[in-house]
């Protein structure tokens, strides 16, 4: 296992590009440094620096560790720093995670109220879908992730807390036979082509929904990004399910209307780690309210 202190001790070597150079640097003797070093060099498996008359070179191995130790050791000085910011009650790093229609509305209005909060925050967002953003929170590239169970459902073993339940609206281009409805029956658009972002092999919320009405919706192309499912709908090239948190986002050219009783609904959900930073808990008693 390589030790983080012989990993600065090789940094400062070879950005001093000499042992005597790095030894007055960090307050060590010059055969201390090369002892090191040299234990360094047993534990690579070879040498790190060639010797010169007058200082050291990077070998190629030595080249390769050090891209590497640059890494390690910003990763590690950011931790420090997050670290402490925690213990002194704020400052540190949130990232947060969230699918495309959350960050119409919803994730904004949480974090203008979470920025004037904790205002020493530094904040970094993540867009994609659920299921990816999960598999990063799970990894630990995640502090909070914004996730929903459309199209089709979350991994059962998910740690969610429920944020809310929103109606999923139909898309139809201007002069559709049924835009003049003020509310439409699922069953009268059995005979429409659906654009869908439907992954392969499950059964999504309107098949589901259709299902029960029974009837099964007519695929057509799949389009994963909402913004290109409202240029195809405007294009009377079929219709779509756009979220309530996304209607003020769907452009010109489209009417939106509600789905009867019987029309499907998506929940939206906050994910969080086992062991969820302050600010992360924070962020998501915003996203509540």
């Amino acid at each position: 296992m390589l030790d983080a202190n012989d990993l600065r001790l090789f940094h400062e070597v070879a950005r001093e590009g000499s042992f005597t150079g790095a030894a007055e640097l960090l307050g060590y003797t010059q055969s201390a440094v090369s002892r090191r070093i040299a234990a360094l060099e047993r534990q690579a498996g070879g040498p790190l620096f060639v010797r010169l008359a007058r200082g050291v070179r990077l070998t190629p191995a030595g080249a390769a560790l050090r891209r590497h130790a640059e890494a390690v050791l910003d990763r590690l000085g950011k931790a420090e720093e997050e670290l402490a910011a925690i213990h002194r009650g704020g400052g540190g790093t949130l990232r947060i995670g969230a699918f495309a229609t959350a960050n119409v509305w919803l994730v904004p209005q949480a974090l203008k109220m979470f920025t004037a909060r904790w205002p020493e925050v530094e904040l970094r967002l993540v867009e994609g879908l659920s299921g990816r953003l999960l598999d990063r929170l799970e990894a630990g590239a995640l502090d909070v992730a914004v996730v929903s169970d459309y199209p089709a459902g979350l991994p059962a073993e998910a740690e969610t807390v429920p944020l809310l339940e929103e109606r999923l609206l139909v898309a139809l281009p201007l002069g559709h036979r049924l835009a003049d409805r003020e509310v439409i029956d699922l069953r009268d658009l059995a005979e429409e082509t659906w654009i869908e972002a439907a992954p392969p092999g499950q059964t999504t919320i309107l098949q589901a929904a259709c299902a029960r009405a029974g009837f099964t919706p007519r695929g057509g192309l799949r389009v994963a990004e909402w913004t290109g499912k409202f240029g195809y709908v405007a294009a009377g090239l079929g219709v779509t399910l756009v979220p309530e948190l996304a209607a003020r986002a769907v452009p010109d050219g489209l009417v939106l209307r509600p789905i009867s009783e019987e029309g499907p609904r998506r929940k939206v959900y906050a994910a969080l780690p086992e062991v969820p930073l302050p600010s992360a808990l924070a962020f998501v008693e915003l996203l509540g309210q």
